[in-house]
């Protein structure tokens, strides 16, 4: 079984940083991403998700503290996991969220300006890492089936 999620998206919010007394730290932050597409008339609708988003490892969560804010635009790769809890009025409650494996940050720090010919070229290489490769089948080699 596989439980992987992939998502490129923007920073809702500045992330927030949990410290514990075992000396561990947890970041968490909102993810948001946007999915297009054309109803039934033809007309172009935007449908936008939000995802509860955990780093559990201290080292991603002092990169995560370091240099992402609201806005900045990462790619990361994770886990779902749904938890649950009683409320106040004790109501039981539930939460999915995505704990993350690994991430990268898709365009420069905020405080290093940046033309929109390097955005475009970020984003090509972007697309280049992690666009998959395949084998060129070869089609000269190929035996046809004899009934």
């Amino acid at each position: 079984m596989v439980n992987k999620v992939i998502l490129v998206g923007r920073l809702g919010k500045d992330p927030f940083m949990k410290s514990f007394s075992n000396d561990s730290l947890i970041a968490e932050f909102n993810l948001v991403t946007n999915e297009s597409y054309s109803d039934r008339e033809g007309n172009l609708m935007e449908q936008t998700e939000w995802h509860n988003i955990k780093v559990p490892s201290r080292r991603q969560a002092e990169l995560v503290e370091k240099f992402l804010r609201k806005g900045s635009l990462i790619y990361l790769e994770g886990k779902l996991r749904t938890r649950s809890w009683e409320d106040r009025e004790g109501i039981k409650r539930y939460t999915t969220e995505i704990v993350v494996e690994n991430f990268r940050m898709l365009e420069p720090r905020r405080d290093q300006p940046q033309t929109a010919e390097q955005e475009a070229a970020g984003f090509q290489r972007y697309q280049r890492s992690t666009t998959p490769k395949f084998d060129e089948p070869d089609f000269n080699n190929f035996e046809e089936e004899q009934p």
